[in-house]
């Protein structure tokens, strides 16, 4: 491979955590194209997001993509993950699918678009005009290489049936807000457009230095730059950022943006609107008074605070008293009439205050939260949640709020309501019946989710994003809920209580710094065509005719722009290609949270070769593999959907072997190709793990992790998909190991990350000395801590030893093993020969049998070989 994998399974690392440094900080909806007509791609759907952290390695560079608190502690880089998957052979069902306008091809004359001074028009790639203009730079320039943009093969096969085999596919996955490091290069001026499709000039542009005209990589045509670009020499055009890097930030301010606030810490002052479930019992209540103590000793003095609880009222916290709690009521059986909100917004009471004059006040509302009396059970409290967010965004607005029309439009900081649930809406508009057996429940729940996700984009229009965290026992109707968050650009996690996850999540959520008006465009060459994008976001369709005549971009309306988003894209070839190189531009426009307009441009260029074996060779795994598994899991969205979905694992495993591997000598049976041999472990993790398999219990579960998924960035969707395996050793170092059940040591103590959840296993020999197991169980903790630091939503950090009830949650998650025969486990699983005899015997006599295969028995069951390990 072009770059050699970060974790093979042959292969160990050894990381020290940073323990004394250690800090938690504060880190954070989904769609799908399906291919349609010949030029341009496909509708867009949505789900939902998350994040992931990270740990330095020397010999690795992995980009954080955490949330920014302002803390002097480094951020850790996000380590290399273990396994990453693929996609489907049969094409995944694409939710939420609409039907765009679908233009049809242009055709373009011979000099339609050019002054007459130019030369012909030849469409892109062509060698005649390319060898015409100079290039930008003389020097080779990198190709594929952006922190932003990830393709799951740095070189582009020529021939389309080659090509377009779409049990691997081709793809990007593309992080628009993710922070770069070296930041990008900054240029406050607009940018220079291709006049006939859009694009933007760019480093691998050809340019006529006497008259400083350039040529679109993207459709051949010559463009003037107002004289810009004319140069005495080449060199001179290295001035130009957007002439000498892959990555540039056009950035607007000032007087062009009057709703610009040239304060550094201007994004802190965003209000923040706790909206509270009363209905709590007790134990519950405790946790979560802890959680918001804690929330609002982290907020800084200059954050404004609002906090709202509901049940069968609204109640508005007034700030303005200092001894008391007071607040405002409101009632929940309907949607607040202009009356109430004009006397609460108009009233003499204070419904936001910024922290540093009200949190002694928040506090004190803590302290005098109850638990629900009445003797009636979770499900069946009435709960006016949907009131409650309508009433927290009326506040957001304030005096501005145009009551007379609804929706508000006000330019400022983007704001956040973070709803804390303990059970379902079932009182007032957006809710549902207590009983699932009630005889209208099906058409009560339709009526709901539509009215939800309604609420979700008025929200959305306020810059407003909704984040929803549930916790407790009871269910909180995941399906009517998750839209509200999903449409306003907002996240939904769940929770066991309200502990210690739920109120790092909390924290987390208000320091989660997120852009709006976000737009993605996506042009590629001619030789390319866009068939499925799966993220957060929806298809956005904008007439640029009249500035642009030809361009047939995708373009992507962003719910909001933060670090832990990504974009995964699909691609084919349209036909056979001629040209030497192929090239793609990413540029995403939005609001960053001081509201500075930014216009963010990507140009990545790829060669393009005739050899399979050269192609495979510049296979990127991990990356190949997150893209097909989000294609996959967007036909996941119930239980038996999920074991489809395995069969289609299994087809695309056999099917990438006939097409790209070899013939094994005097046998029908197909080698998996040995330049991808990674791949097929990142499937079977996948196939076995909480989005495809049954280590998930109940359906809100499986919904809301395929939904984060869905969104998730790079580093967080492997951790999704693969487990990473880390081995404590003496000295407080740790082994990085693939994750197979041999690791199973009774000796030593596992940290195993699995994306949304973090388990530290301790051996039954260590745990019985009492010195040595301290020592182990403080260091695990100390690096689980270090690994999801940044991580939003955080995830549950569950501690046990061998053989207790909660170990099964770790076992199965590790790759069986123990069945292989040895020569394979040490293949595979190096560190075996590092025990001695005695210690193999006992772990070999530790595992209890089970009808689970290993990796190498499931290929073989495919009537395929292994590929050897690398």
């Amino acid at each position: 491979m072009a770059t050699p994998p970060q974790a093979s399974p042959g292969y160990s690392r050894t990381i020290t955590p940073q323990m004394d440094s250690l800090s938690s900080k504060p880190d954070q909806s989904a769609m799908s194209l399906s291919s349609g007509a010949p030029r341009f791609p496909p509708p867009i759907s949505q789900q939902d997001q998350i994040p992931s952290p990270s740990i330095k390695l020397p010999t690795m560079l992995s980009p954080a993509n955490g949330v920014k608190t302002g803390s002097s502690v480094p951020h850790m880089s996000t380590p290399p993950g273990p396994p990453v998957f693929a996609s489907p052979v049969r094409p995944a069902a694409v939710p939420f699918r609409t039907s765009p306008a679908t233009p049809q091809p242009v055709a373009f004359s011979s000099a339609s678009s050019l002054p007459t001074s130019s030369p012909p028009y030849f469409s892109n790639g062509s060698v005649e005009l390319q060898q015409q203009l100079p290039s930008a730079i003389e020097e080779p320039v990198p190709d594929g290489k952006s922190p932003c943009v990830l393709f799951s093969a740095h070189k582009v096969l020529k021939h389309k049936k080659q090509a377009n085999v779409p049990s691997l596919g081709f793809g990007v996955l593309v992080s628009p807000g993710r922070d770069t490091s070296p930041g990008p290069q900054v240029i406050q001026r607009d940018p220079h457009r291709c006049h006939d499709c859009g694009a933007y000039s760019n480093l691998y542009s050809n340019i006529l230095i006497g008259s400083g005209q350039w040529q679109c990589v993207i459709c051949g045509n010559l463009n003037g730059s107002e004289g810009e670009y004319i140069a005495l020499s080449k060199e001179e055009l290295r001035n130009f950022p957007e002439l000498s890097s892959p990555l540039v930030d056009f950035i607007q301010t000032g007087n062009k943006r009057p709703s610009f606030i040239p304060v550094t810490d201007s994004r802190t002052s965003a209000p923040v609107v706790l909206v509270i479930d009363e209905c709590l019992d007790e134990q519950h209540l405790q946790y979560l008074q802890s959680s918001l103590h804690a929330f609002v000793d982290s907020l800084p003095p200059t954050t404004r605070i609002g906090i709202i609880l509901y049940g069968r009222a609204v109640s508005v916290y007034d700030f303005s008293e200092e001894s008391i709690a007071s607040a405002e009521v409101i009632p929940g059986g309907a949607s607040p009439t202009q009356e109430a909100l004009k006397a609460l917004i108009y009233g003499t009471g204070i419904s936001l205050s910024p922290m540093h004059a009200s949190k002694e006040v928040a506090h004190l509302i803590f302290s005098s939260l109850r638990p629900y009396k009445l003797n009636v059970p979770e499900a069946s409290r009435d709960r006016c949640l949907g009131t409650a967010v309508e009433v927290a965004l009326a506040i957001i607005q304030g005096p501005s709020a145009d009551f007379s029309r609804g929706v508000v439009k006000r330019p400022g900081v983007n704001s956040r309501i973070i709803v804390c649930a303990g059970g379902p809406n079932t009182y007032g508009p957006g809710s549902v019946p207590h009983s699932y057996t009630h005889p209208n429940y099906p058409h009560k729940e339709k009526t709901a989710i539509k009215w939800m996700e309604h609420l979700g984009r008025e929200a959305h229009q306020q810059n407003t994003v909704i984040d929803i965290l549930c916790a407790g026992t009871c269910p909180v109707r995941v399906p009517v809920l998750q839209p509200l968050a999903k449409a306003s650009g907002g996240a939904f996690v769940l929770h066991d209580d309200f502990g210690e996850a739920f109120g790092m999540n909390l924290q987390r959520a208000s320091a989660r710094a997120a852009g709006s008006h976000g737009l993605l465009e996506i042009r590629c060459s001619d030789d390319i065509l866009v068939t499925q994008v799966v993220g957060p976001g929806e298809e956005a369709h904008i007439e640029n005719h009249e500035t642009f005549k030809n361009d047939l971009s995708l373009c992507i309306r962003m719910l909001s722009v933060e670090e832990t988003q990504c974009f995964s894209i699909s691609m084919e070839n349209r036909h056979d290609i001629k040209s030497d190189f192929v090239f793609f531009q990413f540029a995403i426009q939005y609001s960053n949270v001081y509201q500075a307009d930014i216009t963010r441009v990507i140009t990545i260029r790829l060669p393009t070769v005739d050899s399979v074996p050269e192609y495979l060779q510049s296979i990127e795994d991990e990356v190949a593999a997150v893209l097909i598994a989000k294609r996959t899991l967007l036909g996941a969205k119930s239980h038996s959907d999920a074991i489809d979905m395995r069969t289609t694992i299994d087809e695309r495993v056999k099917d990438i072997a006939l097409k790209f591997g070899s013939q094994v000598p005097k046998s029908k049976l197909r080698r998996f190709p040995k330049e991808i041999s990674l791949l097929p472990e990142f499937l079977f993790h996948l196939r076995r793990g909480p989005l495809l398999g049954n280590i998930v219990g109940h359906e809100d579960e499986r919904s809301v992790l395929l939904n984060l998924f869905l969104n998730a960035s790079f580093d967080l969707s492997l951790r999704m998909v693969a487990p990473r395996c880390l081995m404590h050793r003496e000295g407080g170092t740790f082994e990085e190991l693939p994750a197979y059940d041999l690791v199973m040591q009774s000796d030593t103590a596992v940290v195993l990350d699995h994306g949304t959840d973090v388990f530290i296993w301790l051996g039954a020999e260590l745990a019985a000395d009492e010195g040595r197991s301290a020592a182990a169980v403080a260091a695990c903790k100390t690096l689980a801590e270090e690994l999801t630091e940044l991580r939003f939503p955080a995830p549950r950090i569950l501690a046990f030893k061998e053989g207790s009830s909660q170990a099964r949650y770790f076992v199965s998650r590790l790759i069986p093993a123990h069945k292989d025969p040895p020569y394979e486990q040490e293949a595979r699983f190096p560190q075996l020969r590092t025990l001695t005899t005695e210690q193999r015997t006992k772990l070999k006599s530790s595992f209890i049998h089970f009808d689970d295969p290993s990796i190498c028995e499931w290929i073989r069951s495919l009537k395929v070989v292994p590929p050897e390990p690398i």
